[in-house]
């Protein structure tokens, strides 16, 4: 019998995914698709099966039986799928059970950890590499082919052509201090009062190293700045040293309980948006669908948790 062209592997996808969350906005958030888009490709699959899969209970759907029993043979078909691209792609000498991602190293204490942890249990063959490194480092490597995703930090007004975000969370920027600092406490710091101090930075190619030079522009000057560094962990180490100040993101404040991380003038707010980037010429590929939807389900996490 041939297959009506209604029912499809990615409906078979959705299907699945809501017979699992049994709610249309959480196999949204899921998917990354609008709960339209969910409700249209499910109704859509029972016109191609031509049996009902559902009951309407006001604005619920309620699987019936026939779901369930076509469930057990939607996920084998998706299961035979996904090993005979597999056993292709190793054939064309591509490996899909490893995907290689890149990170900036302040992300490394709760982000990437948690992110990591999901994407296994979404799917448990996969390997995963780990690269951490400066923006510009990352960047290059995504456009090299040798990382498949990167998780950075990107300014407010900055757009990468050819390239796929999924954006996860906002993060501000602290002027980073010493706790014995004059400061200390402080509701808010004017930069200005800071034209005589030294400061400690990044360097070049790092976000953060954007955030600082954007903040000082809006405030108008140019910091005494004694020293660059190559990571973030020495940095901390030089603020709580009292070699000069510096300005940080707010997820570095679990690194360190040596410096204090005070919010700045309005006059001078600077903000990251942290961000999963892929190529969109690779943005079908399973894993990276996998990781994009995590990345989602994450930005909803810390929305919620905010």
């Amino acid at each position: 019998m041939a297959i009506n062209e209604e029912i499809t592997l990615k409906k078979l996808e959705v299907f699945l995914s809501f017979m699992e969350l049994n709610n249309l906005a959480r196999v949204a958030d899921a998917l990354g698709q609008s709960t339209v888009s969910v409700h249209r490709a499910l109704h859509s699959l029972e016109d191609g099966l031509r049996c009902p899969l559902f009951k309407r209970e006001g604005r619920s759907l309620i699987p019936l039986h026939a779901a369930y029993t076509f469930a057990e043979s939607a996920r084998r078909a998706l299961a035979e799928c996904e090993e005979g691209v597999r056993k292709v792609r190793e054939m064309s000498g591509i490996n899909p059970v490893r995907l290689k991602i890149g990170s900036l190293y302040s992300l490394t204490l709760h982000c990437i950890p948690q992110l990591v942890i999901a994407l296994k249990l979404r799917r448990p063959g996969l390997d995963i590499d780990l690269t951490l490194g400066s923006n510009r480092e990352l960047l290059q490597s995504l456009a090299d082919g040798r990382l498949d995703a990167i998780i950075v930090g990107v300014q407010e007004d900055e757009h990468h052509a050819g390239l796929v975000a999924v954006p996860l969370f906002q993060d501000d920027i602290f002027l980073a201090a010493p706790l014995a600092s004059p400061y200390a406490g402080a509701a808010s710091v004017d930069l200005q009062a800071l034209r005589d101090d030294k400061f400690v930075t990044l360097n070049e190619g790092f976000v953060t190293s954007q955030s600082f030079n954007h903040a000082f522009e809006l405030a108008g000057f140019v910091p005494d700045t004694a020293m660059r560094v190559g990571d973030i962990f020495s940095l901390i180490n030089l603020v709580s040293g009292g070699i000069g100040y510096s300005l940080l993101p707010g997820r570095v404040r679990a690194f360190s309980s040596r410096i204090e991380l005070l919010p700045l003038d309005a006059r001078y707010g600077s903000h990251q948006q942290i961000t999963l980037l892929m190529l969109s010429s690779r943005e079908r590929d399973p894993n990276l669908l996998a990781l994009a939807a995590e990345c989602r389900l994450y930005g909803r996490r810390d929305e919620v948790g905010n």
